[in-house]
């Protein structure tokens, strides 16, 4: 029975995103350049089943807007605009009611990092440098569509009934790999911008910028099965804690799943103002007690890794090697704590730690059960 639901999904998934594919494209495209506005009017449609409305003007984007019956399905806005930019408009359209997750691609001109960095904090699903492919635009614009399309049937389902809405976003059973959303932080970018944003750097002649992944230490043990919202607060709590220890490094991260964020930063300068592991643990500790939280969490954070590519293969291999490198710090840990325990197991640090070790793996015992994490040692 649970194959033959799973199967019904699958099918059901495939048709829902045929009929988005032939559904016709609402797009409003924002620029004050008269020629660019008919180009895209004129050779959009020809491309994809779309309309086109435009606007010369942040003001007369916003009218049409308000006005529209339903909210456009796309937007194409661009930054340099005379009085009110394409960074504000992008701003003013995620307060509008019922644009919240309307897609919006920076059609632009502007390729600085700064630019870049800022449109994607505001919420910007894409950026893409003119003079532009068109078939890569019409390809992005579909992109952008389909999973916006998927976010919002996904918050309408767990979220029908307002009063509910954080249990349900708290508890609803997901996947451990899976990237899940974390709100009310201002430089945590979702998975796929975050992907966009990094592309967009790739591209950028001044390309000195830096990752380093952080990670919920002993992750997969704490993703109990029977308690999904466990794990998200341990995931909001630590994008909490990066959120207040990395603002002066103007960093901006992404929670990939795992258990893992990834931190991007400019310049050394930056990256060396990045926290340590050990101030990172003191400010868990604050946040988990301020909110009189019973767990004992800590992460562990690698080695910045240098992305000075200028190809997309080549910046995404250095979020990679940042990924490795959590992860051999966490084994090396382990190693060491071992280690330590086996060769001095009369000195008073290591008693210390082997009560440390006892209490640890009793709450783990409490909280996951003798048939996973301490079968597993």
């Amino acid at each position: 029975m649970r194959h033959s639901a799973l199967g019904n999904d699958r099918f059901q998934s495939k048709l829902e995103l045929r009929a988005l594919k032939q559904a016709t494209l609402n797009v409003l495209a924002v620029d004050d350049e008269p020629s660019i506005l008919e180009l895209l009017q004129s050779a959009l449609p020809e491309l994809e089943n779309c309309t086109v409305t435009v606007a010369a003007s942040a003001a007369e984007a916003l009218q049409k807007i308000e006005a529209a019956e339903k909210p456009f399905d796309c937007l194409l806005v661009d930054i340099q605009m005379p009085g009110t930019t394409g960074i504000e408009l992008l701003r003013q359209i995620r307060s509008t009611p019922g644009n919240l997750e309307t897609p919006v691609i920076m059609l632009t001109a502007m390729n600085d990092r700064a630019y870049i960095e800022e449109a994607f904090l505001e919420g910007a699903f894409d950026y893409i440098t003119k003079p532009f492919d068109f078939f890569e635009l019409r390809s992005r614009m579909n992109a952008a569509h389909l999973l916006m399309m998927e976010r919002i049937k996904t918050q309408s389902s767990s979220a029908s009934i307002k009063n509910l809405r954080e249990e349900l976003d708290f508890n609803q059973r997901f996947s451990f790999e899976d990237p899940l959303s974390i709100e009310g932080l201002e430089r945590c970018l979702r998975y796929v911008e975050f992907d966009n944003y990094i592309e967009q750097l790739s591209r950028s002649s001044r390309f000195d910028s830096w990752v380093t992944a952080i990670k919920l230490r002993d992750a997969e043990y704490r993703f109990d099965l029977n308690d999904f919202g466990a794990f998200r607060h341990a995931i909001s709590d630590i994008g909490m804690c990066i959120e207040k220890t990395s603002q002066a490094a103007g960093a901006v991260y992404s929670y990939r799943g795992a258990g893992v964020f990834l931190v991007v930063t400019h310049g050394r300068k930056n990256t060396e103002m990045l926290p340590t592991e050990e101030h990172l643990n003191r400010k868990l500790r604050a946040v988990l007690s301020n909110r009189c939280a019973s767990v004992h969490l800590k992460t562990v954070k690698s080695s910045p890794v240098a992305m000075r590519s200028f190809s997309k293969s080549g910046a995404f291999v250095a979020l990679n090697k940042a990924l490795e490198n959590v992860k051999e710090r966490e084994s090396g840990l382990r190693k060491g704590m071992a280690a330590l325990s086996t060769h001095h197991p009369d000195s008073s640090t290591s008693r210390k730690q082997e009560v440390e070790g006892r209490l640890f793996d009793t709450v783990l015992k409490e909280m996951y059960g003798d048939n996973t994490y301490l079968a597993r040692k």
